[in-house]
Order: C-alpha cells, then sequence, then structure tokens
C-alpha cells in the first residue's frame, strides 16, 4: 500500500517539508543583509564560478532556475550594486562578476549562512556522508533526466510560473 501523499512517510513530501524548512531559517538568517534566498544562491554562485566565463544561462541552469527568474535576479544584485554591469550588451553571453562590495557582502553573509545551516542540521550528523551521496545522486539523475534543463521557481515565494 502507498504511503499517503502527505504521509510522514513520503519520500516527498518529507523532502518539501525539509527544504522549505531549511529556506525558510535561511532567508531569516539573510534578511538582516537585504538578501533573499536566490539573491544569495545567485552571488554565491557566481563567485564560485568566477574564472569558468559562465554566463547568465550557465548561472541559471546551475542553481536549476529558468532564464527569466535569473536575468530577474541578477539585474536585481546589479541594482544592489552587487556584480558588475554584464560586459556585452548582449546579457546572454554576458560574464557576471563580483563587485567590491559583492565580494564584502559575500564574505559576511557566509558566516551566517554557516552558522544556520549547522544549527539547522545539528540534528544529524554533519559528516553524513551517506546523505550526502544521496542528495547528490538524486540531483544528478533528476538534473540529467531534465536533460540539465532548469525548473522555474520565483524569486520570492518558490512558486512556480508560468512562460
Amino acid at each position: 500500500m502507498n504511503e499517503h501523499p502527505a504521509s510522514e512517510e513520503n519520500l516527498g513530501f518529507l523532502l518539501w517539508r525539509v527544504s522549505t524548512l531549511w529556506s525558510s531559517s535561511t532567508a531569516a538568517a539573510l534578511k538582516q543583509f537585504g538578501l533573499t534566498h536566490p539573491h544569495f544562491v545567485i552571488l554565491a554562485t557566481i563567485d564560485w564560478l568566477t574564472g569558468k566565463g559562465a554566463n547568465q544561462e550557465q548561472i541559471g541552469r546551475h542553481v536549476v532556475l529558468d532564464p527569466k527568474p535569473t536575468a530577474h535576479l541578477l539585474r536585481s544584485l546589479q541594482v544592489k550594486g552587487l556584480i558588475e554591469p554584464l560586459h556585452t550588451v548582449d546579457e546572454k553571453n554576458g560574464f557576471p562578476l563580483l563587485t567590491n562590495a559583492g565580494k564584502e557582502m559575500l564574505a559576511k553573509v557566509l558566516p551566517v549562512i554557516e552558522s544556520a545551516d549547522a544549527a539547522f542540521f545539528a540534528s544529524i550528523e554533519s559528516t553524513n556522508s551517506k546523505m550526502v551521496t544521496a542528495l547528490q545522486i538524486l540531483a544528478r539523475a533528476n538534473f540529467s533526466k531534465h536533460g540539465g534543463e532548469s525548473c522555474c521557481l520565483s524569486e520570492d515565494d518558490g512558486e512556480s510560473c508560468g512562460s
């Protein structure tokens, strides 16, 4: 017999609950910096991809967002002065880079996020390699099932967005 979709034994529901609770704790930690969770993810991704020549499309694919919300987040970060203007007229081929303010912001935010993550995940062994491996397998398998295409989440509330 299959478990009810809202049951505590349903893997999908458990993943939804944990990811929503984690995202909420991260959002609360970021609020003092005026950043949303997607802003932080994009900032950290740009930093991580620096030197790899990642354009807007590749950044969106890495964080699993469609082009429209990725572009919106990048524009928002540019307005906040945290990323440089795109280096070409063609935004699709631009390579976003963190400004000095963006680097300083990320340096302030990272320890706060690491602390929030440590607190959130304190009830499980932090070196739980089985859990990390299982999540990596799920991410890779499902990313490739979608042909490497991103899903669409809105910046503000995580709901699906239309095309």
